[in-house]
């Protein structure tokens, strides 16, 4: 065999490896829906197969941990920290749920063989993560103001 045949052969043996081993299909509504309902805990990184998940879950659990050695839980700064990776989450599955299929199927779906197909579902996601996204941010945003205007003692006095 002449060395042409045979990095011919391992050419043509490695592209049929790749064409017949599709790798795991993942749907850009679950994607979205993870994000919005469990970003604080990274549940669409792990989904997604991304680098580093262990770091976010790690953060959003120890907040969450830190947050109940307070005798008020939901004003403690562990707690009122957490408002970055939820917004985070809110943000990203709406990039999730807006982009389009493609853009999708080529980031996250390179070699399933399979593409996406949705319609309404994940519009009903990018509603659901822009109307509970913006309350919870305000929400947060409101409670982080009352920490440290309270914090700073510009409330004293004020019965709140």
């Amino acid at each position: 065999m002449s060395s042409s045949s045979i990095l011919f052969h391992s050419a043509s043996r490695k592209a049929m490896m790749t064409t017949t081993s599709p790798s795991y299909h993942r749907s850009k509504v679950a994607a979205a829906w993870l994000a919005s309902l469990f970003g604080v805990i990274g549940a669409h990184w792990w989904y997604l197969g991304r680098p580093r998940a262990w770091a976010i879950t790690a953060f959003g659990v120890l907040m969450l941990a830190l947050s109940r050695l307070y005798p008020v839980w939901w004003d403690s700064p562990p707690f009122l920290i957490l408002i970055i990776p939820i917004t985070a989450g809110f943000i990203e599955s709406l990039v999730f749920a807006l982009k389009t299929d493609e853009w999708f199927d080529a980031r996250y779906n390179p070699r399933s063989g399979r593409c996406n197909q949705t319609g309404w579902s994940a519009v009903f996601a990018a509603i659901f993560s822009t109307l509970v996204g913006a309350a919870v941010l305000t929400f947060g945003i409101a409670l982080i103001v009352l920490h440290v205007y309270k914090a700073l003692g510009w409330l004293d006095g004020l019965v709140i």
